[in-house]
């Protein structure tokens, strides 16, 4: 093993640790933000580059690339030292950002998207994999309350200003979508300035295999899993499309293990990591509770928007309890874990905290009360911010110090794939009986829809209005495609549609619940965890001094 640099003498002090932050937090801002802000914005640029049907692409293409990479940037980071590959990620994204700012049509935009995604694969991974290299585990968790917070900040920011952008006809001669990307170039460059310049870590190069074929099965495995996962609504699940992503993907996954029990040690995702209770519990942890979270949570927006008839800015306004709450909690639960030693309870008091307040969720109605629905939306952001960094910091903590990249990474990669499968499935479960609850509120709302049609004829004025009350099947289609239209509707009529995608909606939550009860029954299994004292840099110092 061969050192690349040395440390500096005050490494891993807290004032190389605050130089360094901004810089880290910024890459993490860039990749958190994009995904919010481009999903508020993707229709106005649907509409610009007259390409509604290829919209999903977009989102497909960009979630495939920065999923499949988030493994090789860890296993490559702990091979070949992180900062150049920090520094290369996010040059990646920025080139990415400028490419899709130009992006002249839908299909063009797709493929710009999976090159952007390439390097927002190893954006959050290497900035917490950074932040494991330099700080011991104790006290990690504060500066990884700070990450978490965030990332909770820019899932406000993201649409509020993909609103703006998506808003304004042109900004400084551009079309104002195009600024929903062009916005990450100045960021990015200002993060490389900033990292080339404060950032010194010790790197260690060592000798090792490439796993090319684990990287090879990864991407036949994973690509027809998540486009299947994105796609799958629009195809039918059990269509012959759908079908043969299954097969292929489960063929893919089968030979990237295989490949992975031929590689040992040197593999993308060594498989003695899951002979480590820690490591296995936290692994299987964060595919569940990313179900859980990322399902409910992304129909949370579409309740406020639909139900409350907000606009995508202000839902993100409206969410800010949530972010309130996973701020709060993820730098208490540092704090207390720097001063305590102790981060093992965090994770099961976490996953408690957010079924309790994804059930109180499901009880929420089209008529529920918005300070109310803010309430259980703090009590989930409490419990999310107690259980993501601490299953991190487990997981890094698990392993040895040179693996803290691949451990790191294998945590998020799973996190993200449980994240896809919960939210394809939960989107799937709203669509598929949404139809019939909405029926079921319009059976409940006829006589009074009637009644109020006799007291004001002049209701059915309104082209919308009038084929509701003939009973026009094709409003619903519409209405499933475009929620806004419901805007459009008289209050009576509009009721009964919202009631039906309240109760759908209440529904996932409940699901959600359950998903994340199961992450809490997951989390008792948790060893006892002794964190380290000393940070890699530090014991890697301290070997180098013992040796003379």
């Amino acid at each position: 093993m061969k050192s690349e640099s040395a440390a500096p003498a005050d490494h891993g002090s807290p004032a190389h640790i605050k130089a360094i932050l901004a810089g880290l937090m910024l890459g993490m801002f860039l990749g958190a933000l994009d995904q919010t802000i481009v999903a508020t914005a993707i229709r106005t640029i649907a509409d610009d580059l007259n390409g509604l049907s290829a919209q999903a692409w977009v989102t497909t293409a960009y979630l495939i690339t920065s999923t499949i990479t988030t493994p090789i940037y860890g296993k490559l980071g702990d091979l070949y030292g992180r900062k150049k590959l920090f520094l290369f990620a996010i040059t990646i994204f920025i080139l990415g950002s400028f490419l899709c700012a130009f992006a002249q049509s839908m299909y063009m935009l797709a493929a710009f998207r999976a090159f952007q995604g390439l390097g927002a694969g190893g954006l959050f991974t290497l900035v917490l994999a950074i932040i494991g290299d330099l700080v011991p585990p104790r006290e990690r968790a504060k500066y990884t309350g700070y990450f978490m917070a965030t990332f909770a900040t820019s899932s406000v920011l993201g649409p509020v200003i993909g609103g703006l952008f998506a808003g304004a006809p042109t900004i400084l001669g551009l079309t104002g979508w195009r600024w929903v990307f062009m916005v990450n170039v100045p960021i990015g460059i200002f993060a490389l300035v900033v990292i080339s310049r404060t950032l010194q870590i010790p790197a260690f190069r060592r000798e090792a295999r490439i796993d090319w074929w684990g990287a090879i099965t990864l991407v036949i495995g994973l690509v027809p899993l998540l486009t299947v996962a994105e796609q799958g609504r629009e195809w039918g699940w059990g269509s012959g499309k759908s079908l043969t992503a299954y097969a292929i993907g489960i063929l893919g996954l089968a030979a990237f293990v295989f490949a992975e029990w031929k590689m040992a040690d040197d593999a993308l995702i060594p498989l003695r990591l899951f002979k480590i209770r820690a490591a296995s519990v936290t692994i299987v942890a964060s595919v569940i509770v990313g179900m859980a979270m990322f399902g409910g949570i992304t129909v949370l927006p579409l309740y406020l928007q639909i139900v409350h008839g907000a606009s995508p800015m202000v839902s993100g306004f409206e969410m800010l309890p949530m972010v309130a709450g996973m701020m709060i909690a993820a730098i208490t639960s540092g704090q207390l874990t720097a001063r305590t030693g102790r981060v093992r309870p965090f994770p099961i008091i976490g996953t408690a905290i957010a079924a309790i307040g994804l059930f109180l969720l499901h009880w929420i109605s089209a008529d529920s009360h918005l300070w109310l629905v803010m309430i259980f939306m703090f009590i989930v952001g409490i419990g999310i911010g107690n259980c993501m960094q601490p299953l991190t910091i487990i997981v890094q903590n698990a392993v040895p110090p040179q693996e803290i990249g691949v451990a790191t990474s294998a945590a998020t990669f799973f996190r993200q794939v449980g994240g896809t499968m919960g939210v394809a499935i939960f989107l799937s479960i709203l669509f598929s009986t949404v139809g019939d609850k909405i029926a079921d509120a319009f059976k409940v709302a006829a006589p009074g829809i009637q009644q109020a049609v006799k007291a004001d004829p002049s209701i059915l004025d309104n082209p919308l209005n009038k084929a509701v009350v003939e009973g026009d099947q094709s409003v619903l289609a519409q209405v499933q495609n475009n929620s806004a239209i419901i805007n459009k509707m008289a209050d009576v009529i509009a009721h009964p549609f919202k009631v039906g995608f309240s109760d759908s909606i209440d529904l996932i939550f409940l699901c959600a619940a359950c998903v994340m009860v199961l992450g809490f029954l997951v989390t008792l299994l948790m060893p006892k965890v002794t964190l380290r004292s000393q940070s890699p840099a530090q014991e890697a110092a301290a070997a180098a001094e013992a040796l003379g």
